[in-house]
């Protein structure tokens, strides 16, 4: 079986439940630089790099940059919907309730894992454990200006 979630590949096809119950999908992605973020409540890391992940999607948003942080099966998600308002997220937070999106993207186990999108859906960059932002920015702010 191909592994998924690899740099080069397509953004595997799925559908992101967000909080508000909408739908989202990775072919929705597509035309933004997006970033896709597996994290729990329960992940020191992930509660740690939270606000680092505010300030690249408030920095970027305007350009065409769009966030997807999805929980992880395991979190209840009373405690994600609780997390995204207290700390208002100004994302879009998804609850990966089945383990499905996480399967999809290549049976993530390890949070944070976070993926970086180009404007054709294809993963640019996975990043296992916080990302160097430094890295992710200058990433992003080149993605941002191909067409």
């Amino acid at each position: 079986m191909a592994m998924m979630g690899c740099a080069g590949e397509r953004a595997p096809a799925s559908s992101f439940v967000l909080l508000d119950g909408t739908t989202l999908t990775s072919q929705q992605l597509q035309g933004k630089v997006s970033l896709v973020n597996f994290w729990a409540t329960s992940c020191t890391t992930c509660v740690a790099e939270m606000p680092e992940l505010v300030a690249t999607h408030q920095k970027f948003k305007e350009r065409g940059f769009d966030t997807v942080a999805v929980a992880m099966s395991y979190d209840p998600p009373s405690y994600v919907v609780n997390f995204a308002q207290s700390r208002q997220l100004p994302f879009k937070v998804a609850i990966d309730n089945t383990g499905a999106v996480a399967r999809e993207w290549g049976d993530i186990k390890l949070t944070p894992t976070t993926f970086l999108l180009n404007k054709r859906g294809v993963i640019v960059k996975r990043f296992v454990g916080t990302p160097d932002f430094v890295e992710l920015h200058q990433l992003i702010d080149k993605l941002l200006t191909e067409t």
